[in-house]
């Protein structure tokens, strides 16, 4: 079977590359940041090592983490005002029905799933469109924890502090999974991760 031909139009348009970017390193930033600040009060009977933080104790990690939420919370407005306004979100993330991804998340548990530049199955929109309200969440719950007096409304929203921490855990820990199913799909695919840096033209549709 034959390469499909290109469309013309890039696989992801320059603003995705670089909010892509800018995203994940803060997201990481966070990520390890965080597991220095949890390390200082671990809710789980475990903690992380030491040399996998970022700031490897509470005061650096803390200022990493705001320094990196910052960043996350700038990348994710800027995301969301051109997911809406370039049409991308109704373009590449709208959920598609039952059926169809009944039918891709058979085809990736057999790994028989196609997997096309330029073009979100059905399992991708699901993952995708879930870790933006993940990160929300997380964001959201992360504020309520930082600041719970002058954010006392929005801890309450949340239950209560201990409540909101514990959902910020989870959140983490939710993303951390995503990363590592991306990475793997990265593996499986590399063209992808090349399509993220350089200009690559999208692929035709079946």
């Amino acid at each position: 079977m034959g390469r499909s031909r290109g469309t013309g139009r890039p696989t992801h348009p320059l603003p995705i590359r670089i909010m892509h970017w800018v995203g994940a390193s803060a997201i990481i930033c966070m990520i390890l940041s965080g597991w220095a600040i949890y390390n200082a009060s671990p809710s789980l009977p475990f903690t992380f090592p030491r040399w996998i933080t970022l700031g490897g104790w509470l005061g650096a990690g803390i200022a990493w983490h705001i320094s990196a939420m910052w960043v996350l919370f700038a990348d994710g407005l800027a995301y969301l005002a051109y997911g809406f306004l370039s049409g991308h979100f109704r373009r590449d993330l709208r959920p598609v029905g039952p059926r169809a991804l009944l039918h891709d998340i058979g085809a990736a548990l057999t790994f028989r799933l196609d997997h096309q530049l330029g073009h979100y199955n059905a399992v991708q929109r699901l993952l995708y469109s879930g870790v933006i309200l993940v990160i929300c969440l997380a964001v959201l719950t992360g504020l309520s924890i930082w600041k719970p007096v002058q954010l006392g409304w929005l801890t309450g929203v949340f239950g209560g502090y201990p409540v909101a921490r514990g959902i910020h855990l989870a959140m983490m820990l939710c993303i951390v999974g995503f990363l590592a199913l991306h990475l793997a799909l990265v593996a499986l695919f590399p063209r992808t991760l090349v399509s993220m840096i350089a200009p690559i033209e999208a692929e035709e549709g079946p």
